[in-house]
């Protein structure tokens, strides 16, 4: 008996302890599931610990130089104050590119050891926070070990001993493409020559003032030729580069919607590739809108009216047009010294083409027709009124 008790005692025991230990098990494991690791936290300066993405994953890693292999990306959070200055100091190859949340503010013109205030990079209504740099070459992998805080550094000078720091660079304000505008800019020049000389008649009928309001037959003379003629196309299309240009130059917001984004993703590097493609895109919009007030007049039934709202269209923007050259000149040379006055001349440009757009050509339907008729204004609202504040709210409302 007293082995028989002995053995159900010791069975009994290790059911006991088992019992424990699967406890002790289960209560480990769900603290082990609740852990989950932290994001970095941003560094108040420049550190030497740089991240690079893991496509597989699709999240940024930590990158080890003795475990990954060199990329051509890397990736570090900042806490970036646009009241405070944030110096660093690198060396870079011609051809690399810094990016502050995806968006490229600096490329180096040359091999040489740069100097840059990146809180000054930051847009002009950007709030104190974390921010993301990024430090890209096309062909090689960046010189990381070259990254210095160049603030730390003349801090620490200036305890030591007084010394007068200067930067090796002029902060990178402008955008860093104006060697391709300025390419694009003088192209634009060429072509109004080119076709003014070929095209004098035509050309002095448009680019007339007294055209736009005067209502004698002469001056009226544009709105009963041929539409679709050689100088209206070329002039069109020389319109459409330099408005592609104020886009991509100082409007760069618009490369942010979603639809642009998803049909035409043009990395925001390639500036050429994205002035042309703009500069398709507008001119398809302005030979496309043909289409359009015809599909509209003949649902309204007022397809009278169509030829010569569309003539006044093309006259009116274009004429409006040879603003947009002169605003891409103080963009050149003042954006420098003074962003945000090219910024407000600049929307203050767009918003006259585009709102005198539609106040003339309402001024030249109210002569054909009253506007006072509520059929006539509705149409002039789904052709020209709805168009404008779409336009207005991608352009200028969002910048």
């Amino acid at each position: 008996m007293s082995q028989i008790f002995s053995c159900l005692f010791i069975t009994h025991l290790r059911r006991y302890l088992l019992l424990c230990l699967l406890a002790v098990a289960t209560s480990y494991s769900a603290l082990a599931a609740e852990y989950r690791p932290l994001p970095p936290a941003p560094h108040s300066g420049l550190s030497p610990d740089w991240l690079i993405h893991d496509g597989t994953r699709n999240r940024l890693v930590l990158y080890l130089p003795d475990y990954h292999a060199p990329t051509h990306a890397y990736y570090q959070w900042l806490a970036l104050n646009p009241a405070r200055p944030f110096l660093i100091s690198f060396a870079a190859r011609e051809g690399q590119s810094l990016f502050l949340d995806n968006r490229l503010v600096f490329t180096a013109a040359a091999t040489a050891t740069y100097t840059l205030d990146l809180a000054r990079l930051l847009p002009s209504k950007a709030v104190p926070g974390v921010h993301l740099l990024c430090v890209w070459h096309p062909q090689v992998a960046p010189n990381l070990s070259s990254f210095t805080d160049a603030q730390l550094k003349a801090t620490t000078n200036a305890a030591n001993k007084p010394v007068r720091t200067t930067l090796a660079q002029p902060l990178a304000r402008s955008h860093p493409g104006e060697n391709v505008f300025l390419c694009f800019l003088l192209l634009v020049g060429l072509l109004y020559g080119g076709i003014r000389a070929t095209y004098q008649p035509g050309f002095a009928r448009i680019y007339q003032l007294e055209g736009l309001w005067s209502r004698s037959a002469a001056q009226q003379d544009f709105l009963v030729k041929p539409t679709v003629t050689w100088l209206n196309i070329l002039l069109v299309v020389v319109f459409s580069l330099s408005f592609a240009l104020l886009l991509v130059a100082i409007h760069t917001n618009v490369q942010n919607i979603v639809i642009l984004r998803r049909l035409f993703d043009v990395p925001e590097s390639a500036l050429v590739a994205r002035v042309l493609l703009y500069t398709a895109l507008i001119a398809g919009f302005i030979l496309g809108k043909y289409l359009f007030l015809e599909l509209l007049g003949y649902i309204f039934d007022v397809g009278e009216l169509v030829l010569v709202q569309y003539r006044e269209f093309i006259r009116t923007i274009l004429f409006l047009g040879l603003c947009l050259p002169v605003v891409m000149v103080l963009y050149l040379g003042l954006n420098q010294t003074l962003p945000e006055t090219v910024l407000w001349v600049s929307n203050g440009v767009v918003s006259l083409l585009l709102v005198g757009t539609v106040i003339q050509v309402a001024r030249t339907l109210h002569r054909k027709a009253s506007l006072l008729n509520l059929h006539l204004f509705s149409y002039l609202c789904a052709t020209e009124v709805i168009p404008l504040v779409i336009l207005l709210k991608l352009i200028v409302f969002t910048y």
